[in-house]
């Protein structure tokens, strides 16, 4: 299935990109979330109209997450508490979803899908670098300290 892309994307292409995908990704992802359209000659020309807008709406969003890099990274420490054993095994884990709502807590947005921890959920007490992807090209990087319930910090 050949699409337009109406913004860039991670590992797929740049804002008006004319790329081969697989039907599902396309039909079920790219195109529900108005990141893309079908390439028929009807939606080329259509997109070659509103280039300059979309490229505009692009710039603003790479800008706003930059701003939201420099205010992240600037946070400090967002510290966790959890229930933990002994040697600092956690009862349960620490997901992305948690990490989200500490980050939002301490005063920045993020959401779940901006988080990422690539090993999976966190299961020890500790400090970790956390890596945030803000935008297509914009990361940024927190420090999360999970500490014992009932420790202060």
């Amino acid at each position: 299935m050949e699409i337009i892309l109406l913004e860039k994307i991670r590992n797929l292409g740049n804002l008006g990109d004319r790329v081969k995908v697989k039907r599902g990704y396309g039909r079920n992802f790219l195109i529900p979330q108005s990141k893309a359209v079908y390439a028929t000659e009807d939606n080329v020309l259509k997109f070659e109209k509103r280039r300059s807008e979309l490229e505009k709406i692009s710039a603003q969003k790479h800008d706003q997450a930059v701003e939201r890099q420099r205010a992240i990274e600037t946070a400090g420490v967002i510290v966790i508490a959890a229930k933990a054993g002994e040697e600092g095994k956690l009862f349960g884990s620490i997901s992305t979803r948690d990490i989200a709502e500490a980050i939002t807590k301490a005063g920045h947005a993020v959401e779940k899908r901006e988080v990422r921890l690539p090993s999976g959920a966190l299961r020890m007490t500790g400090e970790y670098e956390i890596a945030l992807e803000l935008h297509s090209d914009v990361n940024a990087t927190i420090k999360v300290q999970i500490v014992p319930e009932g420790t202060s910090v």
